[in-house]
């Protein structure tokens, strides 16, 4: 064999070894992170039900409801939490000042498949119809209100007492006259906050294909985000590398359709951002700054950014775009216990309502197939029509 040949041959030979160590590191990487995924998921399931809360309330249920594998239970517990806290509060207006408290519970509620319209009898959209209720709260109102809106597409209330109505299209331009000269958002100052730019590119993100307002600015943001990533594929906000800034920006660009992890413009010295959150992971979940302990609101808002990019792999609707729980229907519960949905299971329902046969709580819950918190002939009928295909 020729030296030249042994040369070509020790150069494959090399390039192969290098190829396959790479596969090897991303392959581990991939299931990496899923377990620590999967492991997030168990444990934030095994927690007490969700109430109305910024932490331990509607991120928990948003990221549960948006990977498909959120109980029975923590629904209709958190449902039940909602209108006890709206009925005790007895206004639709959740707060006199931040609007984004119903804005939240308004994602987390379509999340979950409820009626946001009618809460205990109250409309939540209706405070958001208030643009200067919204204003209160500065560049935070517009941002949560348009992705509150743009959840389901929801019609937004006219407030005929309002001295501004909002509008989408007022609620956009307040997101992008807010913009700072670099091309981030931020809550003071004139430097790009990576936490305030993420969630405005999430906010306008449905509008990025159809307004080139929104794609120049949207542009602009992802450059000056890039600009400011580190070397390790994170972000600092506020003085500190942290893991819900990595998720703020990991959440605005799947929502855009843009993967994390294959973007050359995020990934810095070879590492990503999913790299990078993934050095906050702790046990069950994730801290909040590097080397310290498991923190709660580092792992809700680590795990909905989580949820966001598994949605994007598996070409699913994005995050806050839940356009994809219109139509579809619940799949009904095997009440009875016999190993198959039939149309006993309806027989069961109708048994129950007169009295002919008890149910345990779990085929209480099984049997609410609406999810209104009551059994009724409703969802019997319900039952019956998901059997024969009409819905």
């Amino acid at each position: 064999m020729s030296k030249t040949i042994k040369r070509i041959t020790a150069l494959s030979l090399i390039l192969i070894m290098s190829i396959c160590s790479i596969i090897s590191v991303n392959a581990a990487t991939d299931v990496e992170l899923l377990s620590k995924y999967d492991e997030t998921t168990n444990y934030l399931s095994s927690l007490e039900t969700p109430s109305v809360s910024s932490i331990g309330g509607e991120w928990m249920i948003i990221g549960l409801a948006r990977t498909e594998k959120i109980s029975n239970d923590f629904v209709n517990g958190y449902y039940q939490n909602v209108v006890n806290y709206v009925t005790s509060n007895g206004s639709a207006k959740l707060h006199r000042a931040k609007s984004t408290e119903n804005s939240r519970v308004i994602i987390a509620l379509t999340s979950i498949g409820k009626d946001v319209t009618d809460v205990a009898g109250y409309n939540l959209l209706e405070p958001l119809a208030d643009f200067n209720y919204l204003e209160k709260q500065g560049i935070n109102g517009s941002i949560w209100a348009l992705i509150a809106f743009d959840s389901l597409n929801y019609e937004i209330p006219v407030d005929n007492n309002a001295s501004v109505q909002t509008t989408r299209e007022a609620l956009i331009k307040y997101i992008l006259d807010s913009q700072i000269e670099n091309g981030g958002w931020s809550l003071t100052g004139f430097n790009t906050d990576p936490d305030m730019t993420g969630m405005a590119v999430q906010a306008l993100a449905p509008y990025y294909d159809s307004n080139d307002a929104v794609k120049s600015a949207v542009d602009e943001a992802l450059a000056a985000l890039s600009d400011i990533q580190n070397e390790n594929g994170g972000f600092a906000s506020w003085g500190s590398v942290n893991a819900e800034s990595c998720a703020q920006v990991i959440t605005a660009l799947t929502s855009l359709g843009i993967n994390p992890q294959t973007d050359e413009r995020f990934i810095k010295n070879g590492n990503t951002l999913i790299d990078a959150l993934m050095s906050f992971g702790v046990e069950n979940g994730f801290a909040h700054i590097a080397n310290s302990d498991y923190n709660q609101m580092a792992t809700e808002q680590a795990y909905y950014s989580l949820v966001s990019y598994y949605r994007l792999v598996d070409n699913k609707t994005s995050l806050y775009d839940m356009s994809d729980l219109l139509n579809t229907p619940n799949e009904p519960k095997d009440i009875n216990g016999d190993g198959v949905v039939n149309i006993v299971d309806c027989t069961c329902i109708q048994n129950y309502l007169v009295d002919l046969e008890e149910f345990s709580d779990k085929q209480i819950t099984d049997a609410d197939y609406n999810g209104d918190g009551i059994v009724d002939i409703i969802d019997a009928t319900s039952i019956q029509k998901y059997l024969v295909g009409i819905i």
